[in-house]
């Protein structure tokens, strides 16, 4: 049996269909809609309150000429063969669930969705009219629970209370470390003079002439 999705981790999920089942591929696309991503227990509790006319399915796609309805949605009906239907899926899903080692306690309706199967004619009657048949597939999943850390206590920051004679002690001494500063500062140590070495005179040579003696 093919399912619309593929890749599934089988070892965390669980599935189950519907084949050809006797009520309205419209209402059943609407019902998939409402309850897909929900958790199962809500999922079915859900079903429970439509059935009893408690809460309208909401209809989103197939919603012309549908009347508004009570709560936070607009158009909505109370369509109880599709939803007996389906949580009859529901709670297949959940037996299957349960038979892998599943915890029920934190499964998902991952996936859910309803598709138009083959419309026979109704049996021995004069004027032609065609059976409404639809497939579902439901697949359920298990999440693991996140673990909540509790955040540590802050304790806040206990603030310094600083005397004002601390204060005025502390600011003597940079006024002092700043003062020393300055004064090191103008004591520059004057510049040590070159001596000045006299050079002697260099005495020239005598010139002598050719033919003279000396």
């Amino acid at each position: 049996m093919k399912y619309s999705i593929k890749n599934l981790d089988k070892e965390h999920t669980a599935k189950v269909s519907g084949r050809a089942l006797s009520i309205s591929t419209k209402h059943s696309i609407e019902i998939c809609n409402f309850i897909r991503g929900r958790k199962l227990e809500k999922a079915k509790a859900l079903l429970n309150e439509v059935i009893n006319h408690k809460i309208a399915v909401p209809f989103k796609k197939f919603n012309k000429d549908v009347g508004h309805r009570k709560g936070k949605i607009a158009s909505g009906r109370y369509p109880e063969n599709a939803c007996k239907a389906i949580l009859k899926l529901l709670e297949g899903a959940e037996a299957n669930a349960q038979f892998k080692g599943l915890n029920t306690a934190n499964l998902i309706v991952s996936h859910i969705c309803a598709n138009k199967a083959s419309t026979p004619w109704h049996y021995g009657r004069q004027r032609r009219r065609k059976m409404k048949r639809t497939h579902v597939e439901v697949i359920v999943e298990e999440k693991a629970e996140k673990k909540k850390v509790a955040k540590k206590e802050e304790k806040p920051k206990e603030k310094k209370v600083v005397e004002k004679k601390e204060v005025k002690e502390e600011l003597k001494k940079v006024e002092k470390k700043e003062k020393a500063k300055v004064e090191e500062k103008k004591e520059v140590k004057p510049k040590e003079e070159k001596k000045v070495v006299e050079k002697k005179p260099v005495k020239k040579k005598e010139e002598v002439k050719v033919g003279e003696k000396k």
